[in-house]
């Protein structure tokens, strides 16, 4: 979070530090640290200050309303043309190349596990691309993410593997896990590790250590509890930047090994 927003917002509303830790039942000293940058914001006081200056949660994680965005159009100076105008805006990098080899990652390391059907890697990529993004501040895959009832969903899921199918990298397969029908994808080749640094394994092998043993549903209900899942309504893209107003639970500063 940019401090100097909340400081700017804080003041444009004229409002002091008091006035305004009052209205989210904290001490002065306490909200100075929320300022300074030196203490995060819950997700309970996060929701107070979006209602009480009427910004939405992203405006609060970026540091600037959705307004502001970074939109440039390039207009014509002198005749006018008929090529359509350029316009440039700033959205996550989806990587196609690295999506497809932390998928084949995945599938090799625990895709033979038995309740690792389409469902729980739906899950697992959405906490790897999330948890680096909390972690290192940029992007591992870059996915866009959609909320559905059963959690997030990879947009680009589907296509990408089917083009690993007709390519041979994997395999389709139906099985059942219990009574539920279950869509496995099974590994035809080893993944191509010159796309992943060692930095990234290292998330990924935490992730999958963490999670890789959950079923569908332990792994849906889990991500419905994640605060860039909470806050977003049924079919909108799930954005990276809330992560950084998770809960101590979910939080990749410090690791839990509890659900």
């Amino acid at each position: 979070m940019n401090k100097r927003y909340l400081e700017s917002i804080r003041k444009e509303h004229g409002l002091s530090q008091q006035q305004l830790a009052e209205r989210l039942g904290l001490t002065r000293q306490t909200y100075a640290q929320i300022e300074q940058g030196e203490r995060g914001l819950s997700l309970a006081e996060a929701q107070k200050l979006v209602k009480l200056f009427d910004i939405s949660l992203d405006d609060l994680a970026s540091g600037k309303k959705t307004q502001q965005l970074e939109v440039s159009i390039d207009k014509p100076t002198k005749k006018p043309s008929s090529e359509p105008l350029n316009i440039r805006i700033s959205v996550p990098q989806e990587r196609v190349d690295k999506f497809r080899e932390v998928l084949m990652y995945i599938l090799n390391k625990i895709g033979a596990k038995p309740n690792v059907g389409e469902t729980v890697l739906y899950k697992l990529l959405y906490f790897i691309d999330f948890d680096y993004y909390e972690k290192y501040e940029e992007q591992l895959i870059g996915a866009t993410y959609i909320k559905n009832h059963h959690g997030p969903t990879p947009v680009m899921f589907k296509k990408v593997v089917e083009q690993m199918i007709a390519a041979g990298d994997v395999e389709q397969v139906k099985s059942k896990y219990f009574q539920y029908e279950q869509r496995k994808y099974l590994p035809r080749r080893e993944p191509n590790l010159k796309d992943l640094s060692a930095q990234e394994i290292k998330l990924i092998d935490d992730v999958l250590q963490r999670l890789g043993n959950k079923t569908a549903r332990e792994l849906s209900d889990y991500s419905h509890q994640d605060v860039p899942w909470v806050v977003r309504q049924l079919g909108e893209d799930i954005h990276y930047e809330s992560v950084f107003y998770r809960s101590d639970k979910y939080s990749v500063k410090e690791f839990t090994d509890e659900l």
